[in-house]
Order: C-alpha cells, then structure tokens, then sequence
C-alpha cells in the first residue's frame, strides 16, 4: 500500500495512535463505527496529509511560507519555520537582514553561517530554525536522550486532593458528551487532539489571544467541530473570564511551551485532566524551545534519513508527528477522563513530537526503495461552503461541522 508511502513506516505510526483512541474511546464507553468499523488506509492518510488536499474556493493552500523551510549553510543545513510573522521577524532579525528581505537574500545569508550558531541564536531569540542532523546525532544530544524514555502519552493523577469536579464520560457512539474542553491550542497537533474529542461529542471552546493571529487556512483544516473565541490572557478581565471558563471545564488542553500558561496565572481545578502537547517534552535541555513538525523532523534525523540523495534533505509525506501526536493526545484524555470517573482524581497527560519521532525513529520496517506516495482519491475529502478538508481518519463520515471562522465566537460554554 503506498498511501504515506516513505522510508519510515509513517502508515503504522498513524494506525497506532489511531488505534490507541479506539482503544481508550471503547474503555470510556464509546459504541458505534467509530471504535467498530475497520481504519480505511485511504481516509487515514488523507486525514494525515489533510494540508495537501485543503482547498479554499478551489484554490489549495500554501504549507511553508517562503521563509520556512531547508537551507544550506557553511557547514551543514538547517530548516528554519518562520509561517507565523513574529517568528519570520525573529528570524530575520537575528541574522541582521531587513524585514523585506526574500527567501533568497535569507538563503544567502545562511549560506555564510554555522548552523549549529543559527540554532543557538534562534533558540535565544525566539526563532525558529534548528540545525539537520543524522539520527545517530541526535540519539548521542541531551533532547535525544529525553526523548527516547518515558512512554508516548505520561499520564500522571494530581496530587491535589479532588474536589468533585466534572462529568463523566457516558456509554454511547458520542462518550464525550456533555463534557466541556478548553483548547488553548495552536497549530496542528493540539487541534488536531482536542478536534477528535470534538468528533467524540465534547464541547470545545478554543482560546486564542487577538495577536498574534492563528494562520486562516490551518484553523479552517482543523477546527472542525469546536467553537472559537478570542481572550488575552495578558489582559486581567479577560484572564479573569478565561479562569471561569477554566473552573467549569472538564479538560484543559495546552499547546504552548511547559510553563507559558501557569506564568500567565490560570489555576487548573483539582479534579480537572490537563493536557499538555509540546515539541520536545516537558524534559531534557530543549524543554522550553519552540518546535514544529518540520523543525523535530529536521533536528532529530527524520530529515536525513528521508533524503532523496543521502545529502539533501527530505521530509516525511505528511505532518505526521503533528497528526500521531495529536491523537495520542486525544487518547490520553480519554483515558484520563474513565479514570476520573472511578476516583474523582485530576490527572496531568503529556505528549511530545519529539517522543512520537523517537517511536517512528525505533519501528521496524524501514523501506528505502519505497513507492512514491499515492494521492488519495476524492472520496476522502468532503466541503462546506466553499472549504475542501480531510474526512475524519476515524470511520465517520464527518465531523460534527466544518470549522468556525476563527475568533468569531462567545466566550461562553454551549
């Protein structure tokens, strides 16, 4: 089969996490297709690939912007990720370029320059760019090392004592409903986790701050099934309406860096699951770095062991970290839920990109003369109003509605 067809088994690391939903859903109670039917390959990686297949009134959606992406340097290369323009702006600054400055006046500035210095200067400035390297590096690196232990999704009960908050999950083909999600999500992995509890019959409400603004067409691939508002928790009312939000919430998912929302001052109930997705882990000498699919892939040897030439850099045929790890997410919540509703117990879940790489990283069967990856047939897809995504992985026919524009809902539970 050659749908996410690559050298690594990117179809079993999505058929695993898949699988660990079904898995934990059906312990929570879910009946139905969606933890019965058999995985279609088909929809499964068009779900995966679902930012290839996106169209907006026909149009398809640019992934990268020019700036993000592999470049050579001195000594190496290094994959910078500047989609979002205060990232671009960092990026751009760090290197002593002018904000008008193209993709090619960036490529020759890194042309010059050291890429293990342009990861070191990025981390420090808030940007982000991190050197290539071969698995076996970062197997040796200190992010490496705290990648490779723990399981995929840590799931930990809170010390605090419970306090009788929340519902339960209920037997049903929607387990989740009547239980209330608050996404402080962004980019792909965390929505794509807190969309499939969406899918399961939770209630979410995405917060994002009014800047910097979440990208359009990545909201519209994965902010199916939720509501979406607008709150700065810097601001004290609307962080004081964040924490209500907050006290009447089963689930709190966080996307951000380890630490960035307690830093703001949101406090999470005792007896509330919180759910937490980042890039390297909440361990190890990158915990606090910013990272993207495409930048773990480039740092961890993904890159280099997708190449099409042994030299230039390659990439996986889908953001599969993101996706893998998102349901992961998902998963862990489920189960964190059903334990709950046996001892009223709040539980911490964590997953990484990081750690799902190392996973993909340690699977067997690697297949370097693998087929080019097939297109998956337009059945997979279906659109509202104009918009073209992914149906659901899961064997659904769709999600319970096409994603909101975003910021344009109360900040209020349904």
């Amino acid at each position: 089969m050659s749908w996410l067809a690559a050298t690594l088994p990117v179809l079993d690391l999505a058929t695993h996490a898949l699988e660990a939903v079904r898995t934990a859903a059906r312990r929570a109670g879910a009946t139905g297709a969606t933890v019965d039917e058999p995985l279609d390959p088909a929809r499964v990686a068009a779900s995966f690939a679902s930012d290839r297949l996106l169209r907006v009134d026909g149009a398809p959606v640019a992934g990268f912007a020019p700036h993000s992406g592999f470049f050579p340097t001195a000594d190496g290369w290094v994959r910078t990720h500047a989609n979002y323009p205060h990232h671009r702006t960092r990026l751009l600054r760090l290197l002593g370029l002018p904000d008008d400055a193209t993709r090619d006046d960036l490529a020759a500035r890194l042309a010059t320059s050291s890429a293990q210095q342009v990861e070191d200067d990025a981390a420090a400035a808030g940007a982000v760019a991190v050197r290539v390297r071969t698995e076996d590096e970062w197997r040796d690196s200190g992010p490496g090392r705290a990648a490779a232990v723990g399981p995929l999704v840590r799931i930990d009960p809170r010390a605090a004592a419970p306090d009788g908050h929340g519902s339960s999950p209920q037997a049903g083909p929607v387990p989740l409903r009547g239980l209330r999600v608050l996404d402080l999500t962004r980019v792909v992995a965390g929505p794509v986790g807190t969309r499939t509890l969406a899918l399961l019959g939770a209630d979410v409400l995405r917060v994002d701050p009014p800047a910097p603004a979440e990208i359009p067409a990545q909201h519209l691939d994965t902010g199916q099934g939720k509501r979406t508002t607008l709150l700065d928790l810097r601001d004290r009312p609307d962080r004081e309406r964040a924490q209500e939000l907050l006290e009447a919430a089963d689930v709190l998912v966080t996307g951000y860096r380890p630490g960035a929302v307690e830093d703001l001052g949101l406090r999470v109930p005792a007896s509330a699951v919180h759910a937490r997705v980042s890039a390297w882990g909440t361990a190890g000498p990158w915990g606090t770095r910013r990272g993207f699919d495409s930048i773990v892939q480039a740092a961890c040897g993904i890159a280099l062991v997708e190449s099409p030439d042994g030299v230039t850099p390659g990439a996986l045929p889908a953001q599969a970290l993101d996706h893998a790890t998102g349901y992961l997410l998902a998963a862990g919540v489920l189960t964190a839920l059903t334990d709950r509703a046996a001892d009223g117990v709040g539980r911490d879940v964590s997953v990484s990109l990081a750690r799902t790489a190392t996973w993909l990283l340690d699977a067997p069967g690697r297949d370097a003369r693998h087929a080019t990856p097939a297109v998956p047939p337009s059945s997979t897809s279906v659109t509202h109003d104009g918009v073209t995504t992914a149906r659901p992985a899961l064997p659904v026919q769709d999600y319970p509605a096409p994603a909101h524009p975003w910021g344009t809902d109360p900040p209020l539970w349904a």
